[in-house]
C-alpha cells in the first residue's frame, strides 16, 4: 500500500488541533468561578464534566459511523461540531451556555480520536503505526502545553490597555472586556474554519477497519459483558481519566487558593508543563516497556504519582510548581498499559472491548466533579486526596491482571545491542 507522509503530517496537526482546544479548561477555571460568580466549586467541575459525558456518549457510535461513512465525512463533521461550540460560547458568553459549548465539543472530539486512529494506521503503514502513534501522543502534549501560553500572553495583551491590531485588535472588539479569556473561543473557530477547509480539500485514502479497529455486533458486547474483568479494567479506564482530569482542571485554582499564585502569569503555565511532562513520561515509559513488564512499571508509575500529588498538596509553593508536572510524568503510562492488559486478557472481539474502554474516558468527568463537590465540603486540598484513591485502584490492576501476551522484553544491553546493528 502506498504510503502518505504528507497526510502524516496533517493527522499530526489534527492531535495538535485537537489538543489546543480541549485541555484548556483547568487554566480557565479560576477566570470561570470568577467571571461567573460561581459559589461552589463543583459548578465549576461541571464543565469538564459536560465535555466528557459527551465523549463517553460519543465514543461507540463514532465507530458505527466510520463503517457506515466515509472518514473525510467523520472528520469534517467532528470538526464542525467544536466549531459550532466554539461560536456558540463565543456569541454568548454565559455559564449554561459554556456547559452546551463543551459538551458539543466533547461530540465532536470523541469522532475525531475514533477516526484518526485507524487513518494513521493507513497513512503511514502498519508497520510505522507504533511509532506515529506515539509521535501523535508527543504533539497532542506539545499542544496542551502551548495552549496554557497562548491565553495568558492573549489576555494579558488584550487587558493591557494598548490599541491592537491584526488579529488581537480584532479579538479585541469581538470580546467583552470584562471576559477578555472568551477570545479564546474566537481563536478556536478560525483554526476549525482552516481545518474544515484543508479536510474538505484533501483526498483521504479508502480506509479499511482491521478487525480490533471495529465496534463489532451486539453479541460481541454481550459476551464481553458476561466476564467480570471486562468492568474491572472498564473501572480502570475510568479510574485514569478521573485522576488526569481531576488534577490538571483544579491545578490553578489550587495555587491561587493556598499559595496566592497569578493563575495566568504561574497557574497556567504549570498546567502546560503537567501536560508538557505527560509527553516526556510517554517516552519514558516506552523504553521502561522494553525493559520491565508492563505490571512492573504499572507499580512503579503508581507510587511515583501519588508520592508526587502528596508533595504538591502539602508541600510549599515552590515544592507544587514542580511536583504538580510531576504527576503528569509520573501517569503518562497508565492509559496505554492498562488498555493494553485489558485487551491482551480477552482472546476475541478486540473491537468490541476497545469500543468499551474508550467509553471509560467518561471518568474524565468525574473526576473534577467529585474534587470540586469535596473541595466545598472540606477544602480542595483534602479534595485532591480523592484522585490518590483512583490511582491506587489503577495500581491494583498490576496485581490482579493476567493477560494472555506479555509485553516483549529485553535486556539493557540487548536493547543498546540491537540499535547499534540497526544504524
Amino acid at each position: 500500500m502506498r504510503r502518505s507522509y504528507a497526510l502524516v503530517g496533517l493527522i499530526m496537526l489534527f492531535w495538535f488541533v485537537i489538543s489546543f482546544i480541549t485541555n484548556i479548561i483547568g487554566p480557565l477555571i479560576p477566570d470561570i468561578i470568577d467571571n461567573f460568580h460561581l459559589q461552589h466549586l463543583a459548578l465549576a467541575g461541571f464543565i469538564p464534566t459536560s465535555f466528557f459525558v459527551a465523549y463517553g456518549i460519543m465514543s461507540i457510535p463514532s465507530g458505527l459511523l466510520i463503517e457506515r461513512f466515509s472518514q473525510k465525512t467523520v472528520l469534517t463533521a467532528g470538526f464542525a461540531l467544536p466549531l459550532v461550540g466554539s461560536l456558540l460560547f463565543a456569541l454568548v458568553p454565559t455559564f449554561p451556555v459554556l456547559l452546551a459549548s463543551s459538551f458539543t465539543i466533547g461530540l465532536g472530539m470523541a469522532m475525531l480520536q475514533t477516526t484518526i486512529n485507524p487513518l494513521t494506521r493507513v497513512a503511514g503503514g502498519e508497520e510505522n503505526f507504533a511509532f506515529f502513534s506515539v509521535m501523535g501522543q508527543l504533539v497532542f502534549g506539545a499542544a496542551s502545553f502551548v495552549s496554557p501560553l497562548v491565553y495568558a500572553r492573549l489576555v494579558a495583551r488584550l487587558t493591557s490597555g494598548e490599541t491592537l491590531h491584526g488579529l488581537t485588535g480584532w479579538l479585541q472588539s469581538l470580546t467583552p472586556a470584562s471576559l477578555p479569556w472568551v477570545s479564546l473561543y474566537w481563536l478556536f473557530a478560525v483554526i476549525l474554519v482552516a481545518v474544515i477547509v484543508v479536510v474538505l480539500a484533501v483526498r483521504f485514502p479508502r480506509l479499511e477497519l482491521q478487525e480490533s479497529e471495529r465496534s463489532g455486533g451486539l453479541h460481541s458486547y454481550r459476551e464481553l459483558l458476561k466476564n467480570p474483568r471486562v468492568y474491572l479494567f472498564f473501572l480502570g479506564m475510568l479510574c485514569y481519566t478521573a485522576s488526569e482530569q481531576g488534577v490538571a482542571n483544579w491545578i490553578s485554582e489550587f495555587l491561587r487558593q493556598y499559595h496566592g499564585l497569578d493563575p495566568q502569569t504561574v497557574g497556567a503555565p504549570t498546567v502546560g508543563r503537567f501536560w508538557g511532562y505527560m509527553s516526556v513520561g510517554c517516552l519514558v515509559g516506552l523504553f521502561a516497556l522494553k525493559l520491565w513488564d508492563a505490571r512492573d512499571v504499572l507499580k512503579v508509575a503508581g507510587v511515583l504519582a501519588i508520592a508526587s500529588l502528596l508533595a504538591a498538596l502539602f508541600g510549599s509553593a515552590g515544592v507544587a510548581l514542580v511536583a504538580f508536572p510531576a504527576v503528569g510524568f509520573s501517569i503518562s503510562v497508565m492509559f496505554s498499559i492498562v488498555m493494553s492488559l485489558a485487551l491482551n486478557s480477552v482472546d476475541r472481539y478486540h473491537g468490541s472491548f476497545a469500543g468499551i474502554l474508550c467509553t471509560g474516558i467518561a471518568g474524565g468527568a468525574l473526576g473534577p466533579l467529585i474534587v470540586g463537590w469535596l473541595g466545598d465540603l472540606v477544602g480542595l486540598r483534602l479534595a485532591l486526596l480523592f484522585v490518590c484513591v483512583t490511582i491506587a485502584y489503577i495500581v491494583g490492576i498490576a496485581f490482579w491482571a493476567r493477560p494472555l501476551v506479555d509485553n516483549k522484553r529485553c535486556s539493557l544491553r540487548e536493547l543498546f545491542h540491537n540499535k547499534k546493528n540497526r544504524s
